[in-house]
């Protein structure tokens, strides 16, 4: 399973990438302008940081001006995957882009039949939102399993990008339903090394260390 991280903070996506955990970033206009910073100079720095797919996001909601903004984006660098959403526009601006060889995160996912369709328009990803649905009382896993069904069905490429993942529970179901990718927050990755357990196991070894008073160094 391929972890994106969910931010525009440079340092958390640099910490991360130290230890091999990030495979590509997703960013949209908020994140990064929650950084106070110059949208194209931020996405630049961490395409320049990260090897594998940035998703950077238009915020046109006409294909014309979308597929506008898309060019704009991937002048950037060449790992820059244009984020549009599931509309007709973005299908549209994600056929266009698709189409000459750019890579396209199709985002706001929350039906079956809509990853479908952008599975058919040459999606590189596409995005169901696990949490949102999650919030309205339904379950976001289940899409997962849909699409996962629905794409092995008829061989399609579009990877399965899991995203508004919001806990570590989100992270194992969508890794064990069979979604390519996830996409989360730098709070949740770091926070799925955590168990109680391997705490309690490694007081446990550190007072035998002690009490024994062995050394390597």
């Amino acid at each position: 399973m391929k972890f994106f991280v969910d931010t525009a903070e440079i340092d958390a996506i640099a910490e991360l990438n130290d230890l091999g955990m990030v495979d590509g970033v997703t960013t949209n206009p908020s994140l990064i302008k929650k950084s106070g910073r110059d949208i194209i100079e931020v996405t630049k720095e961490i395409c320049d940081l990260v090897e594998g797919p940035v998703s950077a996001e238009v915020t046109a909601t006409d294909s014309a001006t979308m597929i506008a903004e898309g060019r704009k984006l991937l002048e950037i660098a060449d790992n820059i995957a244009v984020k549009v959403p599931l509309t007709w526009d973005g299908l549209k601006a994600c056929k266009t882009l698709t189409d000459d060889g750019h890579m396209v995160n199709v985002t706001l996912c929350f039906s079956a039949n809509q990853a479908l369709l952008a599975a058919k328009a040459g999606a590189t990803f596409i995005s169901p939102f696990i949490g949102r649905l999650d919030d309205i009382n339904l379950d976001g896993m289940e899409l997962i399993a849909d699409i996962r069904t629905i794409y092995d069905n008829y061989g399609f490429d579009t990877e399965i990008l899991a995203a508004s993942i919001r806990s570590v529970n989100h992270v194992l179901d969508s890794a064990r339903l069979g979604a390519d990718v996830m996409t989360a927050p730098p709070g949740v990755i770091k926070s799925m090394i955590n168990h109680p357990l391997t705490d309690k196991g490694l007081d446990a070894f550190l007072a035998d260390i002690k009490a024994a008073d062995i050394k390597i160094l």
